[in-house]
């Protein structure tokens, strides 16, 4: 086994062939050296904490329940197009209620209104990828905001061109034909990237299918019910020792279930 010196290059020989000098460095006194230059920069205000945590036990973000009624950040017309394409991508049928009667809308609405609506905790800086590779994430200067409002007004502007009314206006038909022009890319938006515009209504109406309904969506839990997921339920004991048998309780939010305030 190598020796912590060698493994760190300080024997390391050189391209003549001779050792290095020492030079004394060693982990300690890096630390040491590094932790001295962090208390003495000009700037940097340093405290002394002893006998008293530095932060408040249990401190979090709390969620606010959604209240639901009205739009923050969509117009009556935006909202309008937004509750028809989400009701195509998850229409209601004989498994039940589809995304317009989970209250999806609603849960796009509210999180464009927050930090995620301006991606107030990404670093939003540049430069972009044109093409970029999967692992590299996020690569437009756009936020969510952005993308609903530009894109919105881009497909209005074409089925306004194409088929003389809005997309709300649509036959049911027409609206799936469209959607699928505009995951594949093959309909072209007015200054507007098609992909860009279906993928943040996909992925969002998805989250706000099966998000906890504290959000705005997955309204009398209908995306768990639909999936048999039991949601935030404190307690399995009684269930996980009978494996394979159907779990029959219903399913649980962040706020607990109606039934639990009734007398």
């Amino acid at each position: 086994m190598e020796s912590a010196d060698r493994r760190y290059g300080r024997t390391s020989r050189r391209p003549d062939g001779a050792s290095p000098a020492r030079h004394g460095v060693t982990r300690r006194g890096l630390l040491l050296a590094t932790a001295a230059l962090l208390v003495t920069t000009s700037g940097v205000n340093a405290r002394v904490v002893t006998k008293v945590l530095p932060w408040k036990p249990n401190d979090a973000y709390p969620v606010a329940p959604v209240v639901p009624g009205g739009y923050l950040f969509f117009t009556a017309s935006e909202a309008a197009v937004v509750e028809a394409f989400v009701d195509r991508l998850i229409p209601a049928d004989d498994l039940g209620p589809g995304a317009k009667e989970a209250g999806v809308t609603t849960f796009i609405d509210r999180q464009l209104t927050g930090p995620y609506g301006g991606h107030d905790w990404l670093y939003m800086a540049g430069p972009f990828s044109e093409n970029p590779l999967p692992s590299q994430g996020l690569q437009s200067e756009l936020t969510p905001r952005q993308q609903y409002r530009m894109g919105i007004a881009a497909l209005e502007a074409y089925c306004k061109a194409t088929f003389n009314r809005g997309f709300a206006e649509l036959a049911a038909a027409d609206q799936d034909k469209l959607i699928a022009g505009l995951e594949k890319g093959a309909v072209q938006l007015p200054n507007f990237s098609s992909k860009t515009l279906f993928t943040a209504i996909y992925n969002n109406a998805i989250e706000g299918f099966f998000a906890d309904p504290i959000y705005g969506g997955n309204r009398d839990m209908i995306g768990w019910k639909l999936v048999g997921f039991p949601g935030v339920r404190y307690d399995f004991r009684d269930v996980i020792d009978r494996p394979n048998q159907a779990y029959t309780l219903p399913p649980v939010s962040l706020q607990g279930r109606p039934a639990w305030g009734e007398r």
